[in-house]
């Protein structure tokens, strides 16, 4: 085998090998047709029966489809926000974030559509929105920008997903967070690797061990 060859093999070793040891990691999806392009099993919490016109005490236990998780509230409690018919999950003080957490086990993406409303539970114009994605190994903090009723905003995580933190940035004047159609899944399984390249990882490694043994000698 030459040392070109032998390079080629070495480097697809050690693909092979540090895509197994990778840690989880989040991919962003702008669009809800994409989030669900990338995952399996999906649920929607659409808040039906959420109190829109009155305060929730915090936290509340809710399923979206075949999950289970839990929304809570720091220092505040929820308010309901845009219609009966269609109904939104916000917060009654503004400064407050909403947090999803304590999902089923199998949960390992999350999406929505996140942006702000005002003192009246209606969606505000011009509002940026933050949140914190968090798995076992970190958090991701993706920020939008100017949102609008259409802004949505997917994770999905190669492992179990921990949380995921809902916070307004305040303008000059009070802007409440707000999200509507929570949707968790499952992460499609990761692809594993063709035949041929298990065979060259093989052949790779056992060379490796020829020249070791060739260089004692």
């Amino acid at each position: 085998m030459s040392r070109k060859t032998f390079a080629r093999a070495l480097a697809a070793a050690s693909l092979l090998c540090a895509s197994a040891a990778s840690h989880a990691t989040f991919v962003v999806y702008n669009t809800e047709a994409s989030f669900l392009a990338a995952v399996s099993a999906p649920g929607t919490d659409t808040f039906s029966g959420f109190l829109v016109t009155g305060t929730t005490p915090s936290p509340i236990v809710r399923t979206a489809g075949a999950y289970g998780y839990t929304a809570s509230v720091d220092s505040s409690t929820f308010f309901g926000a845009g219609t009966v018919a269609d109904p939104w999950l916000s917060t009654n003080e503004a400064l407050a974030n909403i947090t999803f957490n304590t999902f089923s086990p199998a949960v390992s993406a999350i999406g929505g559509f996140f942006f702000g409303s005002d003192i009246n539970g209606q969606f505000l114009p011009g509002i940026s929105i933050t949140l914190v994605a968090t798995d076992a190994d970190g958090s991701l903090i993706e920020t939008i920008s100017n949102s609008t009723e259409n802004s949505f905003r997917g994770f999905v995580s190669t492992g179990p997903l921990t949380s995921l933190t809902v916070t307004a940035v305040q303008p000059s004047s009070p802007a409440w967070p707000t999200v509507e159609d929570l949707t968790l899944a499952e992460a499609r399984a990761a692809a594993v690797p063709e035949p041929e390249s298990a065979a060259l990882l093989l052949a790779a490694l056992g060379l490796m061990g020829t020249m070791a043994r060739r260089r004692r000698n």
